[in-house]
């Protein structure tokens, strides 16, 4: 168990040395950004397409008893904080080299930091850390500051056994990017995905940064189209292993669920947010239509209807419409539809082929999957304007967009490496790179909601 309290200590100065940072801050506060008042904490808008990076300096932890293990701890610590951080599309973690002052031997609280030294380094962020290591239980202490306002932004006491070191990093880094995003992140979040095994394909999961990998199913057989519930308790995904495909609704952990089992095909599965209900696509009334459906795989209603096939839903954020693919245009197409009024709308228009639609976390995007001239390539769309901005080009084929919790990234499937992988992108399309390595042929990924903290 980890536990984590708020170190009221943390804002303790004395006047002269308050005195003394705000003259040296006051004249060359203007040159980099207006402090906000409203929303201190919003900083950092996550889904402009043209944001830059905000460096941060991250210091060496502070060994409070210096013996070896500790101080190993503190660097493992340290690590795992900056890869965490560099992860994001967001923040940038400087070279160390660069830095003119050690908070490790100065001091980490905010009274004992020369803030000079880091504005005049060109850090706009600092996280100084501290470890105390007592007979394999380590006790976290951890600040984010505010270097060009003089100001603790976040301060956070974890302890816990030693083998929770990753997992403390990573709620502190929730607190980051709550404070300076209003969202609380990606850092506690999973990715579900599909994975070649012997030839078979077979669902896993990893941690938002591709660690933690584990094999979900174990059919033997064929499985697809992996979707996280809200909560995170339950995985819904397709599976050939008993004849036609059906929709298998599998509890993570009690290892219980239902099955779809409609004559036909039954494939699809997504998750309505903030209920236990999903949407599924099942042909056994002739071609495949869109049905909502209850956790024990039931029937509730039948959302669409036409003559072309219907497939691939996903659901607003609020629940109360989908997007889908269906062909009742001719060829394959993004269409919306609100769930009870029954109003269907087209959306894409360019390309003959457009299709695999996810609707982002904040509601004002969809990504999707379009076909022209023989590449295949992700996009994204504003639901107001319509208007479709090209995220992929000239690296292979490009597929099965996800978005993450915040937004802010997108996960999908490329063969630019010559096989299938999943790898991760910001918003607006930069950084994409490869997510992890792992055997096989990876594909289809679906990323969670960031768990409660």
């Amino acid at each position: 168990m980890v536990s984590f309290v708020m170190n009221k200590g943390y804002c303790t100065h004395n006047m002269f040395t308050y005195i003394k940072y705000f003259l040296i801050i006051l004249g060359s506060i203007s040159l980099y950004f207006t402090p906000l008042h409203a929303k201190d904490y919003d900083y950092i808008n996550i889904s402009n397409p043209f944001i830059k990076k905000t460096p941060v300096a991250v210091t060496q932890f502070k060994a409070f008893n210096g013996h070896s293990v500790e101080v190993q701890d503190g660097r493992d610590a340290k690590n795992i904080l900056i890869k965490a951080l560099d992860f994001t599309g967001y923040l940038r973690t400087m070279n160390p080299a660069a830095f003119l002052s050690n908070p490790a031997q100065s001091g980490i609280q905010l009274g004992q930091i020369n803030f000079q030294d880091w504005t005049a380094v060109g850090a706009e962020l600092l996280i100084t850390g501290g470890i105390v290591e007592t007979q394999g239980n380590v006790k976290l202490k951890l600040r984010l500051f505010d270097t060009f306002n003089t100001k603790l932004l976040v301060g956070k006491v974890y302890t816990g056994p030693r083998s929770q070191i990753k997992k403390m990093i990573h709620l502190f880094c929730s607190e980051i990017s709550y404070k300076l995003t209003g969202k609380w992140g990606i850092f506690n979040s999973e990715i579900a995905f599909i994975s070649t095994v012997q030839g078979k394909k077979e669902v896993f999961t990893c941690d938002f940064d591709g660690s933690n990998i584990k094999q979900i199913t174990f059919h033997k057989s064929i499985c697809l189209s992996p979707s996280w519930s809200f909560d995170r308790k339950w995985l819904a995904y397709v599976s050939y292993a008993r004849g036609n495909p059906k929709i298998f609704i599998k509890n993570i952990k009690e290892k219980r669920g239902a099955i779809v089992n409609h004559k036909g095909m039954n494939i699809s599965p997504d998750w309505m947010p903030g209920k236990l209900k999903l949407a599924g696509a099942l042909s056994f009334s002739g071609d495949q239509e869109i049905y909502l459906l209850t956790i024990k795989g039931e029937i509730i209603k039948r959302v669409t209807k036409s003559w072309g096939i219907d497939v691939s839903p996903s659901f607003s954020p609020d629940g109360k419409k989908i997007v889908f693919t269906t062909k009742r245009s001719g060829t394959p197409q993004v269409y919306l539809k609100d769930i009870e009024g029954g109003r269907v709308q087209r959306l894409t228009f360019k390309g003959d082929n457009n299709t695999s639609p996810a609707w982002s976390p904040d509601g004002k995007k969809i990504a999707y999957v379009g076909i022209e001239k023989n590449a295949i390539n992700i996009f994204v769309m504003d639901i107001d304007t319509k208007m479709p901005v090209q995220l992929t080009m000239n690296a292979g084929d490009n597929e099965d967009p996800s978005w993450s919790p915040d937004g802010s990234m997108l996960t999908f499937t490329s063969n630019r490496k010559g096989v299938s992988r999943l790898f991760v992108m910001n918003v607006s399309g930069s950084d994409q790179r490869q997510l992890l390595r792992l055997k096989g042929r990876q594909s289809q990924p679906d990323w969670s909601m960031s768990k409660k903290r």
